[in-house]
């Protein structure tokens, strides 16, 4: 015969606390993810990396930068390519998530950019965008002196003149890039040119050391003058070396100038300089040899005198834009040494004006010093950049 058998108090409460405790232990994390879970997770860790570029279309706005921002990955390369081939380099953020470029989008220029991807579970993708900007509506151009592979005396200033005004001189002067072969000390400074347009020189602190090799990089193409100044379409480069030290002192009040090369005389030579007392006089600091022209028409009525000469003149060295020259004056010979009787000019013998024409090179420095004189050499005419002390010469930078 079947026998039911009863429970006691004690075993019906160890029964229900299992029953409620099962359901929990079920429902816990510790649980095993299901295959549908695993899945899901996947699918997330798997979609395709978001790229954004910016700008996009045809005829943006030129100058801004381009920004790449990766959403869902990360970025494992960027290129930006125009259709001549030329690069903008740019660099990318800590997190590898976005990608900014160096320097603004040119303008009338069409780019390629090519964007490399990581997605979480390190699927590599690649994509591609394209974009076109508007082309400038005025271009300003540089002059800029020295040339490419020269050699220039200590002096040589490193200039750059716009064909149109530079309203923007910070933008402009962060994209020149000037590097020296002994970090030389110099700083960028500002004027207006003779000829009345905006310029830009680099000068040393003192005089080059010989030797010296130097770069600039005007990374310019796609910038912006500011105003109606207009965008740059194009970079620069020059590059050049410093020669010996030579410095032509040339005393107005003794009549005479004195090549010295590497602190020592090498030639004393009579001279007359310009008359005293009105317009002729001679200008005094330190003007810098700006080119050796051979013979020159001279001609004073451009350089308001009037009808006071009219010469074709032999080994003629210019001084300054505003006329001033070293050259051979055989026709003032009996004031050589003695007298200043010239319209401005240092003029000296055919036979000194040939030797020193010879020994010089554009960038050689003539420390000028006399009582009559008709003032220092402004920095905009020619290169009279180291008339100006070297702490205010420093104030002339867009940047200080």
């Amino acid at each position: 015969m079947h026998r039911s058998r009863s429970l006691s108090p004690t075993q019906v409460r160890v029964a229900v606390a299992a029953a409620l405790l099962a359901p929990l232990t079920a429902c816990s994390s510790h649980a095993s993810p299901t295959a549908g879970d695993t899945a899901a997770a996947r699918s997330v860790d798997d979609r395709p990396v978001t790229v954004t570029v910016t700008p996009t279309g045809g005829r943006t706005a030129p100058g801004k930068p381009v920004t790449v921002v990766a959403k869902g990955g990360t970025l494992t390369s960027v290129t930006v390519t125009d259709a001549a081939g030329h690069r903008l380099a740019g660099k990318a953020s800590a997190d590898g998530t976005s990608w900014v470029s160096n320097r603004g989008a040119a303008p009338g220029t069409a780019y390629t950019v090519a964007v490399a991807t990581r997605s979480g579970r390190g699927t590599a993708a690649v994509s591609r965008a394209s974009f076109t900007t508007a082309p400038a509506t005025r271009v300003n151009k540089v002059d800029w002196r020295p040339g490419t592979g020269t050699t220039v005396g200590v002096a040589q200033p490193v200039s750059l003149v716009f064909d149109h005004p530079v309203t923007d001189r910070a933008a402009v002067e962060k994209r020149l890039s000037l590097t020296t072969s002994d970090g030389t000390e110099g700083s960028w400074g500002w004027m207006r040119d003779w000829s009345g347009r905006d310029r830009v020189d680099w000068r040393p602190k003192s005089y080059w050391k010989p030797g010296t090799k130097v770069t600039l990089k005007a990374e310019l193409n796609g910038t912006d003058s500011g105003g109606a100044g207009g965008w740059f379409v194009r970079d620069y480069t020059t590059t050049f070396t410093v020669g010996a030290r030579q410095v032509v002192k040339v005393d107005l009040d003794s009549h005479h100038l004195t090549l010295e090369r590497d602190g020592k005389a090498v030639r004393r030579i009579p001279v007359s300089g310009g008359t005293p007392g009105g317009d002729k006089r001679s200008w005094r600091g330190t003007a810098v040899l700006m080119a050796k022209e051979g013979t020159v028409n001279m001609n004073s009525e451009t350089v308001g005198l009037g009808k006071a000469y009219d010469k074709m003149v032999a080994y003629s060295m210019r001084l300054t834009w505003s006329g001033m020259y070293a050259h051979a004056a055989p026709w003032n010979a009996r004031y050589f040494g003695n007298t200043n009787h010239s319209s401005g000019c240092i003029g000296m013998s055919d036979a000194d004006a040939a030797w020193l024409y010879g020994q010089l090179r554009p960038g050689d420095p003539f420390e000028i010093t006399g009582e009559e004189t008709k003032g220092v050499v402004e920095p905009g005419n020619g290169f009279g950049d180291w008339n100006v002390p070297w702490a205010q010469w420093q104030q002339k930078s867009a940047l200080r």
